[in-house]
């Protein structure tokens, strides 16, 4: 067992302020970290009090060790700034990382070639490919995804109910008394469909108020959103809209803008994402708010807890979302 001398020479104090800072004396004024140090040297050296024992293990588990984290996004950087989502996400995953004291690497279109390979686990923000996941199972087992579920493998994810909003907005149209509903989306992944856009079509037929033609997809940013949205005002078109995201909407709203229709009067139309900008659009965006920046937070702690505990049973997380109406829509 330790000597209170031994644990004052490693963390470079007195041997009164090891005695005193083990002991909790409320009148001792010394700095967070070196607290921290001195019970952490304790637990080392297996100095054991009651005191050590209940406050080593309270401190967080980076606090023990440098943990390395890998954040592997499926699309390139300057996605984030067509869409503010993607970013958020980030920002979520970030935060979380610092506050624990965990190194985090960033790599964009789920590139493997990092300077540092060794990490304890990975978070994947977007779908992958089948390849990329044998390669990504090689560097580490704790692996949670953000942004998606994979059904067919055994990761924890953080994802948001998009089958659910689409049938929402869906819902709420016909309640407003629409009988035709157009969609204008975006795809990350040409050999994959949005969920939001499958279940608008399936579901929308099914309520007899949306037809194929009424499908418009390009990407998720706003240039597209206004090609997307000229090309169908120049047809017969429907008169209320579900947008993929707030940033597609911004470009749908100068194309009917420019086209002299008034919102929502003429045309009504619903986005999601509930991005900063969504409030001070003209007019204000209605938009299903997605919390986002919680996402990547929230992807952070499932990978520290499945690591910690080894896990393997698949933990998988819903993050709520709430549909905020404005002034695109009638009131």
């Amino acid at each position: 067992m330790a000597t209170l001398k031994e644990i004052a020479n490693e963390a470079e104090v007195s041997l009164a302020t090891v005695s005193r800072v083990l002991n909790e004396d409320p009148t001792l004024s010394v700095k967070e970290e070196t607290r921290r140090r001195i019970f952490e040297i304790a637990e080392k050296l297996e100095y054991k009090t009651s005191s050590t024992r209940k406050l080593a293990s309270a401190l967080p588990q980076a606090a023990k060790e440098q943990l390395h984290f890998l954040a592997l996004y499926n699309y390139k950087q300057e996605t984030e700034v067509n869409d503010p989502y993607y970013l958020a996400i980030r920002h979520g995953i970030e935060t979380q990382c610092d506050k624990f004291d965990i190194t985090l690497t960033n790599s964009y279109e789920s590139s493997l070639e990092i300077k540092n390979p060794n990490v304890d686990g990975i978070l994947l923000v977007g779908r992958q490919s089948k390849a990329q996941l044998k390669a990504i199972q090689k560097i580490s087992k704790n692996i949670v995804y953000i942004d998606y579920t994979d059904h067919e493998q055994n990761f924890d994810s953080v994802d948001i109910d998009l089958a659910r909003i689409s049938k929402e907005v869906i819902n709420y149209f016909i309640n407003q008394g629409y009988d035709r509903i157009g969609f204008i989306g975006g795809q990350d992944d040409i050999d994959c469909s949005d969920i939001r856009e499958e279940v608008f079509a399936e579901y929308g037929q099914l309520k007899g108020v949306v037809s194929e033609s009424d499908l418009y997809r390009g990407d998720f940013s706003s240039s597209s959103g206004y090609k997307l949205a000229k090309a169908m005002l120049e047809t017969d078109h429907a008169n209320a809209l579900f947008i993929a995201s707030d940033s597609i909407a911004i470009g749908v709203l100068r194309a009917i803008h420019e086209k002299g229709l008034r919102i929502p009067e003429d045309i009504a139309l619903i986005s999601v994402n509930d991005i900063p900008t969504a409030k001070f659009t003209f007019p204000s965006l209605s938009t299903v708010r997605i919390h986002s920046e919680l996402m990547g937070s929230q992807g952070v702690n499932l990978l520290l807890e499945r690591r910690r505990d080894e896990r393997v049973i698949p933990v998988r997380v819903y993050i709520p979302s709430k549909l905020r109406l404005r002034d695109t829509t009638k009131k």
